[in-house]
C-alpha cells in the first residue's frame, strides 16, 4: 500500500510540472519571432501578400488575445487534441504524423538505451569487481574513449567504415551481411513479426543506435564501476564474508543490487536525453523520425506541430521520471516508506 501511495504522490506532483512545461512552450512559440502565417504565405513584399498574411493570421487565431490563445491551447492539449500541421505537412493531423514517424524514433531509442545498458553497465561492474587490474584498466579506457567521441564525428566515421568493409563481413560488406539493407534510410518496421523483418530492422538501426548511445555507454561504464567499488567496501559486505557467505551470493544478491541504486537516475536520464539527441543522428542516417519532424517544424515555423511535439516530449520525460521512482521502490523498498516516517 505504501508503494501505491508513493506512486500516487509522484503522479500528483507531476501535474504542475506538465503545466509549467506546456506554459513555457506556449510562451516561447507564440511570443517568439516565428510566424507560421508568414511561413505559409512566403515573402510579403506587395500589398496583396500582406493582405493574405493578415487573412491567414485571422483564420489561424493568431490575432486573438493572448489569453484566449493560451486557453484554447491548454484545452486542446488536455483533451489530447494535438491539432494539425500548418506548414511542414499542411492539413495533416499531428496524431497521424506521430503514428508515422514515432515508431522509427522509438525503435532507435530502444536500441540506443539497450546497447549501453547491456554493454556499459556489465563492463563497469566487471571492472569494479577487479579493481587495479589490466582488465579494469582496459574497460575503463574503453569507457573514456567512448565518452570522448562526439556523436557527429562518430556518425560520419562509422558511415565511412561500414561502407568499405567488404573483407570484414565475409566479402559481402555491411549492406549484404545477414540480410540485405541499405546503410542509410528509415528502418522498415512493417515486418517486425517475421525473422527476416526483425533482423533487417535491427541491423538497420544498430549503427545509429551505437552512435546515439556511445556517450551513455561511457557514462554508465564509469559510474557502475564507481558504484561497485563503493558498495563492495561497505561494512555489511565484510560481515557477510566473515560469517561464510559465498562470494557469488554476496556479489549477485547484495553488491550488484545495491550498486544499481545510484545508476537508476543515470540510466533513466539518458533515456530522455536520447530523444533530444536523436535529431542529429536521424539526419545523418536518414532515419526520418520524430527528431527530424521536430527539427523541420521549428526551422519552418510550424508552431502548432512544434508545440504538440513538445507536449509529447514533456509527457515522455515525466513518465520516465515516474518509472524511475517505481524502479527505486523495487530495488530499495525503503524508498516507499520514507514518506511515512
Amino acid at each position: 500500500m505504501n508503494r501505491i501511495r508513493y506512486l500516487l504522490r509522484r503522479l500528483v506532483l507531476s501535474i504542475p510540472v506538465v503545466w509549467l512545461g506546456t506554459t513555457a512552450t506556449f510562451l516561447i512559440i507564440r511570443l517568439g519571432p516565428l510566424n507560421p502565417a508568414a511561413a505559409i504565405v512566403g515573402p510579403t513584399n506587395d500589398p496583396q501578400a500582406r493582405q493574405q498574411l493578415e487573412r491567414i493570421e485571422a483564420q489561424l487565431g493568431l490575432t486573438d488575445p493572448i489569453h484566449e490563445q493560451y486557453l484554447d491551447y491548454m484545452v486542446d492539449l488536455l483533451t489530447l487534441d494535438l491539432g494539425q500541421s500548418w506548414v511542414v505537412h499542411q492539413g495533416q493531423e499531428t496524431t497521424a504524423l506521430l503514428a508515422a514517424y514515432g515508431p522509427r524514433t522509438v525503435w532507435l531509442g530502444l536500441w540506443a538505451v539497450l546497447i549501453p545498458l547491456f554493454v556499459g553497465v556489465p563492463l563497469g561492474m566487471y571492472a569494479g569487481l577487479h579493481p587495479n587490474t589490466n582488465r579494469d584498466y582496459a574497460a575503463s579506457m574503453a569507457g573514456i574513449v567512448w565518452r570522448a567521441m562526439p556523436n557527429f564525428w562518430l556518425a560520419v566515421i562509422l558511415l565511412a567504415l561500414l561502407s568499405r568493409t567488404e573483407a570484414v563481413f565475409f566479402g559481402s560488406g555491411w549492406e549484404g551481411f545477414l540480410v540485405d539493407t541499405e546503410l542509410v534510410g528509415p528502418p522498415d518496421l512493417s515486418r517486425l513479426g517475421t525473422v527476416d523483418g526483425f533482423l533487417a530492422a535491427t541491423k538497420k538501426i544498430l549503427p545509429p543506435a551505437l552512435v546515439l548511445g556511445s556517450a551513455s555507454m561511457g557514462n554508465e561504464l564509469r559510474l557502475s564501476r564507481t558504484a561497485v567499488l563503493e558498495t563492495i567496501h561497505d561494512d555489511y559486505v565484510d560481515t557477510m564474508r566473515a560469517i561464510g557467505v559465498s562470494k557469488s551470493r554476496v556479489v549477485w544478491k547484495h553488491v550488484l543490487r545495491n550498486a544499481m541504486i545510484p545508476l537508476i537516475p543515470i540510466v533513466t536520464s539518458e533515456a530522455y536525453l536520447l530523444v533530444g539527441g536523436s535529431v542529429l543522428v536521424e539526419v545523418v542516417f536518414g532515419i526520418n523520425g520524430i527528431g527530424t519532424l521536430f527539427y523541420d517544424a521549428l526551422t519552418q515555423g510550424d508552431l502548432p506541430l512544434a508545440g504538440s511535439l513538445m507536449y509529447v516530449f514533456i509527457l515522455l520525460t515525466v513518465s520516465i521520471n515516474i518509472a524511475q521512482d517505481v524502479l527505486y521502490t523495487v530495488i530499495d523498498p525503503r524508498v516507499g516508506y520514507e514518506g511515512e516516517r
